[in-house]
């Protein structure tokens, strides 16, 4: 089984349109949302039979028990992350250290402190069937960290119901942070999509940058190339000069907006030369991937 992930350095750039048209493209496949921070595949593919759906459980938060609290104030003291205030715990900004709990004083009837750590939903994970092919996908919740943890959990359930398809693609996070990392575990081939944008650019190279630490082969294609041409040349020259492949460009297309819009692939659209682009660049990027 080979693994396509998909990744851009900024968020915006187009990365989901392209795995978004990949999907309806490739035969033979399943498919993940690993942007557990803002997943948004789902607005394309919702149209299936949910095959499982569970609560995540990342890192512990603290619970506080005011009953036996002695309101001594160590543990406000002691939080580096505000979230305890005037003697008042704030879950949506503790982080899991505990801290609090190693110094809290006192104790109930069964030894547990007045304030504790205790499991957390972090989010939901759901595995779809859509047309006979599995979708993975899951939603951090708010406050929540492990994101990177929660990334390998929807790719362990892509695995787990997934039987002799030939290719996963993967729709991963933008930037270089830990669900990015966790998703570039066990790819095969990583498809870097940039825009003609300053900062485009700048993030470009760091993932690239990051893709190359973890040994992972990548190419890039470039989104609105002729928004700017001079920004399109510079991205050209600098993955020239890392000898990184261009495998297409992608001109500005108003119906990419239209298709958003409606729920579809921009592949579903007529007369989208975004589209006809898209389709080469599948087709030049399965081919690299299977070789």
């Amino acid at each position: 089984m080979k693994q396509l992930l998909i990744l851009s350095g900024k968020g915006g750039t187009g990365k989901t349109t392209a795995a978004g048209a990949f999907i309806k493209l490739a035969e033979n496949k399943a498919f993940a949302d690993c942007d557990v921070d803002a997943p948004n595949l789902h607005i394309i593919y919702s149209d299936g039979e949910i095959k499982e759906e569970k609560p995540y459980y990342g890192l512990k938060k603290a619970v506080k028990n005011y009953d036996i609290c002695i309101q001594c104030g160590k543990c406000e003291e002691l939080c580096r992350f505000g979230a305890i205030r005037n003697g008042i715990l704030k879950p949506m900004e503790c982080e899991g250290c505990g801290v609090c709990e190693a110094f809290c004083p006192v104790k109930d009837g069964k030894g547990k402190k007045a304030i504790h750590l205790e499991k957390n939903i972090s989010g939901i994970t759901t595995v779809s069937a859509i047309n006979g092919e599995i979708f993975s996908q899951a939603q951090l919740r708010m406050g929540n960290g492990a994101s990177g943890k929660l990334v390998t959990e929807v790719k362990k359930k892509l695995k787990d119901f997934t039987d002799g398809e030939e290719l996963v693609i993967i729709d991963g996070s933008p930037g270089i942070g830990c669900p990015v990392i966790a998703s570039i575990s066990g790819a095969d081939l990583v498809l870097i999509v940039a825009e003609p944008t300053l900062s485009g650019i700048h993030d470009m190279k760091r993932i690239i940058d990051t893709v190359k630490r973890f040994g992972a082969p990548c190419l890039v294609c470039i989104n609105k190339y002729d928004v700017d041409l001079d920004n399109a040349s510079e991205l050209e020259g600098f993955c020239n000069k890392e000898r990184i492949p261009i495998v297409g460009k992608i001109p500005y297309d108003p119906l990419v907006v239209k298709a958003v819009n409606q729920g579809k692939t921009i592949i579903d659209m007529l007369d989208s030369p975004a589209a006809e682009a898209l389709k080469n660049i599948w087709r030049e990027t399965y081919r690299v991937l299977i070789n």
